[in-house]
């Protein structure tokens, strides 16, 4: 089974090895120590596995918190109705939270379109020059 350096992961993820220690701070990563003292960090497959669904969770904007609880669930076995409820309302309630972030976007971008339309209809009264 392939083995990783934190260097390897670093430079496959586009991240540095400062984030990958902070995932290891909050529990998400547990690297094997090899080496002198345990000062080297080698990662097995599995633990590429949970940073690259840590970095897919912050993408779509769940928190650290939810991220761990997510990959938690996913080691363990998939068919436990618990988990699955449990799942379903992790992701629900990150569904609310975009349906909210959307209609704010929604909003804002109507003020920008109002406020655009206006400064066009000033400048054109100023200028005399309709918009292109």
């Amino acid at each position: 089974m392939p083995t990783y350096t934190i260097t390897e992961l670093a430079e496959e993820f586009d991240i540095t090895p400062r984030a990958i220690r902070f995932y290891e701070d909050h529990g998400i990563l547990n690297p094997k120590r090899e080496g002198a003292g345990g000062r080297n960090r080698v990662y097995p497959a599995r633990q590429r596995t949970r940073l690259k669904l840590t970095l897919r969770g912050k993408r779509l904007g769940f928190t650290l918190a939810e991220i761990k609880d997510l990959i938690d669930m996913y080691e363990s076995p998939k068919d436990t109705v618990t988990q699955l409820q449990s799942f379903l309302g992790v992701l629900q309630q990150h569904r609310d939270k975009l349906e909210r972030q959307r209609e704010d976007l929604e909003v804002t971008l109507a003020e920008i379109s109002a406020h655009e339309d206006e400064c066009h209809a000033l400048l054109e009264a100023a200028t005399g020059k309709t918009k292109a």
